[in-house]
């Protein structure tokens, strides 16, 4: 679970109360060894790790369980953000498809961002950078993602009240 204020992600095992950290020190920081305001965690079965993102240092890190830091995917080690194809203004939501592809819902810049596996650089599929709007094409801070079995996108568009479906990307 992604404790977002408290700059941290904890692991609750079925039928426990108290959590466990497993990411984050309680300190919101850009170091690897911190998180800052971390919105949504992935938990990737093939690396044994989460990815997270980590919206208030603008990027997208990879916690392998059991470590005691993370490694970057996407964004500024430093938390800078903007809107290039290798920045974020606020990453929201993030998944991976069956390949190890990412989508990363970027919710300030108002659109939904694809990752091949492996690339830093990724392209916009959904919505348009820095275009806050409400048509069909438009976001209005889109905050939730996710994938069906055709791997069509599903995005939750928070200002305009609705999920829209992307047919296979």
């Amino acid at each position: 679970m992604a404790d977002t204020n408290n700059s941290r992600v904890i692991y609750f095992p079925v039928g426990v109360r108290n959590g466990t950290i497993i990411a984050g020190n309680n300190t919101a920081g850009v170091t690897s060894t911190q998180l800052s305001f971390p919105r949504s965690v992935y938990f990737d079965s093939i690396s044994n790790s989460i990815i997270i993102a980590n919206s208030a240092s603008r990027n997208v890190v990879r916690w392998s369980i059991g470590a005691s830091n993370w490694t970057l995917l996407a964004g500024d080690f430093g938390g800078a953000g903007g809107t290039a194809s290798n920045r974020f203004a606020y990453p929201s939501d993030v998944i991976l498809d069956p390949m190890g592809n990412m989508y990363v819902a970027d919710r300030s810049n108002h659109r939904v961002q694809f990752f091949i596996s492996g690339e830093m650089n990724g392209s916009t599929i959904a919505g348009f950078t820095g275009v806050n709007g409400s048509n069909a094409s438009l976001f209005s801070f889109p905050t939730g993602i996710a994938l069906d079995n055709q791997f069509n996108l599903y995005v939750s568009d928070y200002s305009n009240h609705r999920i829209q479906k992307f047919l296979r990307y």
